[in-house]
């Protein structure tokens, strides 16, 4: 495909989609490196101070099912504005931030909870796993509010009627980066649940 073709809004278009695509590309490598560190260090200080079988927070389990059920909600609102129902896109879209909001509440709610195991970030009662840990879901988290600031934005730009069937780029590239930071919450979830027993 000739990316010089096609009028100047598709070629705009183009281009910002492939920005997003390079976004995601730069955070994939990043948590990749996040991960990489984890399982060094897991290696390097198994017989040190590395927790084995360590528990994730119950508030972590239902985190990952209020992002999952955000993306759905995403994806309603998407199917909504296309189908020119705005008030129904109104209502999925602000359903969206709601379950974003629900989802940092509930991941402090996890370290509230990996406090009261014993387990601080640093200090004397910290520990190196409990503190990866800590920093993957707080990255994550930043990225959340990444996330929670494009719906916003696309919210907003709903109320000015900026969107309609016809053009949709601006939600369908926060849609996007939603469904990325909902599927990379699963990926690490999953991750740090199923790699304590393989250590």
């Amino acid at each position: 495909m000739d990316l010089t073709e096609g009028t100047q809004e598709e070629k705009v278009a183009r281009s910002k989609k492939m920005m997003l695509w390079f976004g995601v590309g730069s955070l994939i490598m990043s948590f990749s490196a996040l991960i990489s560190a984890f399982i060094v260090s897991s290696k390097q200080r198994r017989d040190k101070d590395w927790l084995i079988n360590y528990d994730l927070p119950d508030a972590f389990f239902v985190s990952v099912v209020i992002i999952l059920l955000s993306s759905l909600t995403f994806i309603l609102a998407k199917r909504a504005l296309k189908q020119n129902k705005r008030k129904l896109t109104t209502t999925w879209l602000l359903a969206t931030l709601v379950l974003g909001l629900v989802f940092v509440f509930i991941q402090f709610e996890g370290f509230k909870q990996i406090i009261q195991a014993g387990y601080n970030f640093t200090g004397p009662t910290s520990n190196i796993t409990m503190s990866y840990i800590y920093l993957i879901a707080v990255v994550h988290i930043l990225h959340v509010i990444a996330g929670l600031i494009c719906i916003v934005v696309v919210i907003y730009n709903h109320f000015k009627q900026k969107y309609n069937a016809n053009n949709i780029l601006g939600l369908e590239l926060a849609a996007n980066f939603w469904h990325f930071v909902d599927l990379l919450w699963l990926v690490l979830f999953l991750f740090l649940y199923f790699f304590r027993d393989i250590i």
